[in-house]
């Protein structure tokens, strides 16, 4: 019995991955794990992206540009990870803490 996958079901999957990582972010204290939430709703934005891009088809050929605007995210999701852990390594060696209730002033 095979059943075919819907575009429900992958916007389900990505609802789902989009809560749980609004939830980490909001609930969360520490920025370790509030940044891989922030990954993780990333990751369900692409899942929506490829899958409306995969069901919008024209002419018998899929729609490639939500594929396109996914390598974009991509790259920008890279540079945020590169920037965003830099600011996490410097804040944990200014205040010796990554909990964010305990880093609330810029300065030293």
């Amino acid at each position: 019995m095979e059943t075919a996958l819907t575009l429900n079901h992958f916007l389900f999957v990505s609802g789902v991955l989009f809560a749980i990582g609004l939830a980490g972010v909001l609930v969360r204290r520490n920025l370790i794990v509030i940044f891989m939430c922030l990954e993780l709703m990333l990751s369900a934005a692409n899942l929506t992206l490829v899958a409306f891009s995969r069901f919008n088809v024209q002419e018998g050929q899929p729609d490639y540009h939500g594929h396109v605007l996914l390598f974009f995210i991509i790259t920008v999701a890279a540079a945020e990870v590169a920037v965003g852990l830099a600011i996490i390594v410097a804040l944990f060696r200014t205040k010796g803490t990554t909990d964010v209730s305990k880093i609330d002033t810029m300065k030293f």
